[in-house]
């Protein structure tokens, strides 16, 4: 089987603070999807050119974190980050308001393994929903791609139908937010024969 091409892709994982719960916003991919059929995700998806032109605020320290490891032809940094705010918009109906202040976190990355009809070099970053304009549980302007779109507890969520790098983002969530040592971000690179973990620091 020829590989297909690895396309770069920015995952946002919404998180707030219910009732002392930490929540995050999931949904379920379609049955007939060719990249993750009926499996529960994070809105996000491909980057596309017009999310080059983005101003959205990071840290030094994302910024810099966003830039290791990349082939010369990655995206900057301004394209991932937008290309995770247009995707949360057109998947759940939700962006997040005009702000100074960092809004979005580089939080992990993946790369799809070979073989896969649809390969993708995500970036996934975390945004605290208090960041959000508007009404968190109003999804009526969401695109199809994604249904079942839900608020979920960090345990609850770890029993649905996941993509296993899903699983794997979520025990970092959760490690995160019981207080874990910023250790640098996690990435599962698949580029290659041979898998690789490293933490990008």
């Amino acid at each position: 089987m020829t590989n297909a091409p690895i396309r770069s892709a920015a995952t946002v994982i919404l998180w707030r603070r219910h009732r002392d719960v930490v929540e995050l916003l999931m949904g379920q991919r379609g049955a007939g999807a060719a990249f993750m059929p009926s499996k529960y995700v994070f809105p996000g998806g491909a980057v596309d050119p017009g999310d080059d032109l983005a101003q959205v605020p990071m840290s030094e320290t994302c910024l810099r974190r966003l830039g290791l490891c990349c082939p010369d032809d990655a995206p900057r940094p301004a394209a991932l980050a937008g290309a995770a705010l247009r995707e949360l918009r057109e998947e759940t109906g939700l962006h997040l308001a005009a702000t100074d202040a960092p809004a979005l976190r580089f939080f992990f990355r993946a790369i799809t393994p070979p073989g896969r009809t649809r390969r993708f070099d995500a970036r996934f970053f975390l945004a605290d929903a208090a960041g959000v304009a508007g009404d968190l549980n109003d999804f009526s302007e969401a695109e199809d791609e994604l249904s079942h779109l839900h608020w979920i507890g960090l345990p609850e969520a770890k029993a649905l139908d996941l993509p296993f790098i899903t699983e794997v983002v979520l025990a970092e969530v959760t490690a995160h937010f019981a207080g874990a040592p910023d250790r640098g971000v996690p990435f599962f690179d698949n580029s290659g024969d041979t898998p690789l973990f490293r933490r990008l620091v």
